[in-house]
């Protein structure tokens, strides 16, 4: 064919590429040594880092916050204190409030979409074709989470997680207090153990059955689909060496911690018990060193939270359309959204380490992915940035109109965290005004 050229092979079927290990339509996403509680543990030598090291957080409130009760009338560093930022008075030195980022192309299949993409920055989320990209938080974790026993934590308060590996798929997140501490700090049966180091070795041997086929067929492959076998097999040779991790991690005794196993919330409708129990767990998991890195989302509901004052579906309110009693009702749940939050941040600055706080040690981002959640509006997002040992003190606007790109923000992140990358995502620079050592 003039102009083009026709490449003719024989197809390599993938039941062919594993039925000599024995593992015919096997794949790695569903291995069961994949879960978070094996997949994701690493080896590191001292948990107790001596130089105090670098912690990320970030927190997604999905139903947003109204703007008016958030962000003062005037940036800088005398600005008026509004509703929402009185909650947090007391910690004014160790916070910067950002106005005008959000990530580009973010209309998506539904007005909460970008829920998917509020840590990846990927483009038109849920709509045809779309497929997601690795989190922030997983480039930080994949890099530096070997040092920990869990190289991250996704939590959420509904189910739904902000963390998302470099294939694009969702991690599942811990919503059970109760199940995240027994995680973390109590030690399984010798039965369990046992049975822990099986699915390790299991999983290490079907590895090691995979690793043979996938070599002998890359002289059949054209360049494209040697490419996808290359990253394909560096992806294996990285969950052997985790899993190699594992297998001594299970051997280690967990932290003890002077605290009883928490009872879950069982009051649905009481969402800010919810987050404050959460924030204790994220607390002693950080305090431990049982990880460094953590996402949280803060999901609404389609009920009235159990708020004095408030009587209406919260979703409802959040969709207010100004109307000026609904708005009143918001503002109840969203002060008290933000009076957990500076719990949280006063137990976080509480805590002395290394001559510092532990919040000054950790980076802590506190937004949503909607800017006016009346409107599904993606742009102009609510963002805090917290602790990390940025100078703070500030209310930050950016311009409403041309949004700096939110990624910036996280190339800034992940530097911090020891991550040596210039760019992620949709950023078009490595620092955000407004946020600096």
């Amino acid at each position: 064919m003039t102009g083009s050229s026709v490449v003719t092979r024989r197809a390599v079927a993938r039941r062919s590429f594993l039925r000599g290990s024995g593992t015919a339509l096997l794949t790695l996403p569903l291995l069961d040594v994949m879960s978070p509680t094996l997949g994701q543990r690493a080896l590191a030598g001292d948990a107790a880092d001596a130089d105090s090291p670098p912690r990320f957080l970030a927190i997604c409130a999905t139903l947003g916050f109204h703007g008016p009760y958030l962000f003062p009338e005037t940036e800088g560093s005398d600005y008026e204190l509004t509703p929402y930022l009185k909650q947090i008075a007391e910690h004014r030195d160790k916070f910067t409030l950002l106005s005008g980022l959000s990530h580009p192309e973010q209309q998506g299949n539904n007005g909460h979409a970008s829920e998917l993409t509020w840590l990846t920055s990927a483009q038109r989320p849920g709509l045809s074709g779309f497929r997601n990209t690795i989190s922030i938080d997983q480039l930080i974790a994949n890099q530096v989470g070997l040092q920990t026993r869990y190289p991250s934590l996704a939590l959420s308060t509904s189910g739904r997680s902000m963390s998302w590996n470099a294939s694009g798929v969702e991690l599942p997140a811990e919503t059970s207090p109760t199940k995240l501490f027994k995680l973390l700090f109590m030690r399984g049966s010798e039965q369990d153990i046992a049975a822990e180091m099986r699915g390790i070795k299991r999983g290490r041997s079907i590895l090691d059955t995979l690793i043979g086929p996938a070599s002998k067929i890359q002289h059949q492959l054209s360049h494209h689909d040697r490419e996808k076998l290359d990253q394909y097999m560096v992806s294996v040779r990285e969950l052997e060496q985790r899993l190699l991790q594992s297998e001594e991690w299970v051997k280690r005794p967990k932290p003890h911690v002077n605290r009883s196993v928490p009872n879950d919330v069982q009051d649905k409708s009481d969402a800010i018990a919810k987050q404050d129990l959460m924030y204790d767990m994220i607390v002693l998991a950080l305090q431990t060193d049982s990880t460094r890195t953590i996402t949280l989302q803060l999901s609404g509901m389609n009920a009235a939270p159990k708020i004095r004052g408030v009587d209406s579906d919260w979703h409802g309110l959040s969709h207010h359309g100004k109307d000026a009693e609904k708005i009143e009702e918001l503002r109840l749940i969203e002060e008290a959204e933000f009076a957990a939050f500076g719990r949280f941040l006063s137990k976080m600055r509480a805590i002395k380490e290394g001559g510092a706080t532990f919040l000054d040690r950790t980076a802590i981002m506190f937004g949503s992915n909607l800017g006016n959640a009346s409107a599904h509006d993606w742009r102009n997002l609510p963002l805090l940035v917290a602790g990390g040992g940025f100078r703070h003190g500030r209310y930050v606007k950016h311009d409403s109109n041309q949004n700096t790109p939110m990624a910036n923000l996280f190339v800034t992140f992940a530097q911090r965290m020891g991550v040596e990358i210039d760019r992620f995502g949709s950023s078009t620079s490595d620092a955000v005004r407004g946020i600096e050592s």
